[in-house]
């Protein structure tokens, strides 16, 4: 038999045992999903654990989501301890605690003792803090300290992320001995790329590549091969730092320290992944003004978590036709007005959003600082003003075409130029200035751009064309 000839039964036969569970969209198939409804439905345990069990976490995920809400708890209670607790990070939250809240306790904890650290923590930071402590007190003592201790750190810091299980050497051990350890010690975590050397009090001294491990000889001493930590992680930095700091530097994985400078757990690139789409999603749904909203959420959490910035819209918009209202006399003289001045507020505002959306990235990814910021200011106000005098020359022609008034077209060309420039200046100053006070621009800027591109249009437009036909 050829090589290539074995090469392709090796990948049928892989195919065969490891099929894919998706369709050319990226989606769940419909005719797996219905064999596993169907099995649901029967009991059909041995059809699960062949085709459930052994999926991947983030594939199983996957299958939880698509399936209705009674099929998911039902799928979980029928593979019992096969089930893949990790695939429960995979999840949207709101999924996630309808699964876990009908798991009786001793169930979660089984699962979550066969867990990493940092799955573990993510799962149980959710819970209520009577059915946390039961699960815990269900723990090994050495795990449920590890546990107690991340759970201790803020929300959303390094070291809610992190991983208690690392391995740690003292600066006097050989290599050989380190090499022996890792072979002989039981309890150590699956994947790790770094080893680090610690003093007695467990104090940070540096660390160590796995490959410079391999390519020492045994008698030469730790200490002499491992290379000062210079990145630790702060445990109460936020996630978004830490990511940053992995993104400068270029870091597969971290050291995590306490305020004592001792190391306390690592934080790894697979984990800092899911910390930047994480942190970029809610940037661009609080662009939206819908907060933290998941796909699985009720109608009732929907409607709670919109209202509030609909509202906020609305008294903008009140704002607005207050404006318009001034210049009525104007509007019933000209109803030419009336049909152009939405057009000046909707050009304003699609350029402010433009705007704002680059600066609140930029200030999310730390890309715009006190340093660069007057660069930046003054490009985008550039960029408003040459796209103003762009879009006059444009609506003012149309504008004199439609109406058959040259003067009229003179206005909408000013105020075309008056509003895209504010909208420039609005969509980047709001955000730093949000961001100054320690508001989150990312929902609170919309809103405020908005109200100054509405405004300022309405007001441009409608006041110079009040001043204009005046005086003529």
């Amino acid at each position: 038999m050829t090589t290539t000839d074995e090469g392709e039964r090796v990948r049928k036969a892989s195919a065969e045992t490891h099929p894919d569970i998706y369709d050319e969209d990226g989606v769940v198939r419909s005719d797996f999903l219905t064999e596993v409804s169907n099995a649901i439905e029967r009991d059909d345990i041995p059809f699960l654990q062949q085709n459930v069990v052994r999926l991947h976490e983030s594939e199983l995920g996957d299958l939880l989501e698509s399936l209705p809400p009674d099929e998911r708890l039902a799928l979980v209670q029928l593979l019992g301890d096969d089930f893949d607790m990790t695939a429960l990070t995979q999840v949207d939250e709101a999924i996630r605690m309808e699964i876990v809240d009908q798991l009786p306790n001793d169930q979660i904890a089984a699962g979550i003792g066969e867990l990493d650290s940092d799955d573990a923590v993510y799962i149980l930071e959710d819970l209520d803090q009577e059915d946390r402590d039961e699960i815990l007190s269900q723990l090994p003592f050495t795990e449920r300290v590890r546990l107690r201790r991340a759970l201790e750190y803020p929300e959303q810091s390094a070291g809610r992320r992190m991983q208690t299980e690392f391995i740690a050497v003292p600066p006097f051990w050989t290599v050989g001995q380190t090499i022996d350890y890792m072979r002989e010690e039981e309890e150590l975590p699956e994947a790790f790329t770094q080893i680090f050397v610690i003093d007695p009090t467990f104090k940070l001294l540096g660390s160590v590549d796995l490959d410079r491990i391999l390519r020492t000889k045994r008698q030469t001493k730790v200490e002499s091969i491992m290379r000062e930590t210079s990145h630790p992680i702060p445990a109460v930095m936020d996630q978004e730092e830490a990511a940053e700091v992995f993104e400068q530097y270029d870091l597969l994985s971290a050291a995590v320290v306490d305020e004592n400078e001792r190391l306390v757990g690592v934080l790894t690139i697979d984990d800092v992944v899911d910390v930047i789409h994480e942190e970029a999603d809610e940037d661009i749904k609080r662009l939206g003004g819908v907060g933290d909203e998941e796909l699985s959420d009720n109608v009732t959490s929907i409607v709670r978590s919109r209202f509030v910035w609909l509202a906020i819209n609305l008294i903008t918009a009140i704002l607005a036709s207050s404006i318009i209202n001034v210049f009525d006399g104007a509007i019933e003289k000209m109803v030419a007005l009336a049909v152009l001045m939405p057009i000046v507020a909707s050009m304003g505002g699609n350029a402010g959003t433009q705007t704002m959306t680059v600066t609140v990235r930029a200030l999310a990814t730390g890309d715009l600082d006190i340093y660069n910021a007057f660069r930046v200011i003054r490009r985008e106000a550039s960029v408003g003003v040459l796209n103003g005098i762009l879009f006059a020359i444009i609506m003012g022609a149309i504008a004199t075409f439609w109406f058959h008034d040259f003067q009229l077209g003179i206005v909408i060309a000013a105020a075309m130029i008056i509003n895209l420039v504010a909208a420039a200046l609005g969509g980047i100053l709001l955000p730093l200035v949000l961001h100054r006070f320690g508001a989150d621009p990312a929902i609170a800027s919309s809103a405020f751009v908005t109200t100054v591109t509405d405004c300022t249009g309405y007001f441009s437009f409608l006041g110079l064309a009040t001043w204009w036909f005046a005086i003529h």
